[in-house]
């Protein structure tokens, strides 16, 4: 599936709900869903800044797709990064760089946060960014030419 394709999945899911609170409760289920990530990865390396709860992120490249994964010790703010990481992972360094993330938005998920936990957020988001430019830049250089 491509970005949107799965934005508009999670456009879906979460207008089912009637509330606020019903969207609080599923993204806090999707963060117990995660799979916990390797103590070997929660480093301060791998540590968001910007963030109100510690977030730990790492990306490897796969063919030419990038994979994300993504831990919090917060479990509301690892529901938030499973989302992204749902949405941009298995896909490629371009389309990460390309894509607006307008889920966000559509799904009322700013409104849910608190100042603090919006700019976290947009730490995430832009630490997704750089990694996606980091591959991006090391597929193009001229050894990999």
């Amino acid at each position: 599936m491509n970005i949107t394709d799965i934005q508009d999945e999670i456009i879906e899911e979460f207008s089912l709900f009637d509330n606020k609170n019903d969207s609080y409760t599923y993204i806090i289920e999707l963060g117990k869903k995660l799979p916990e990530l390797p103590e070997k990865y929660r480093n301060d390396e791998n540590l968001i800044k910007g963030c109100q709860s510690k977030v730990w992120l790492v990306a490897e490249m796969e063919t030419d797709k990038i994979q994300y994964f993504a831990d919090s010790d917060s479990t509301l703010v690892k529901g938030i990064v499973s989302l992204l990481v749902r949405v941009l992972s298995e896909q490629t360094p371009q389309a990460i760089l390309d894509s607006e993330l307008y889920f966000i938005d559509q799904i009322g998920m700013k409104q849910m946060l608190s100042m603090n936990r919006s700019n976290g957020l947009a730490s995430m988001i832009k630490q997704i960014k750089f990694y996606a430019l980091a591959f991006s830049a090391k597929q193009n250089s001229p050894t990999n030419v």
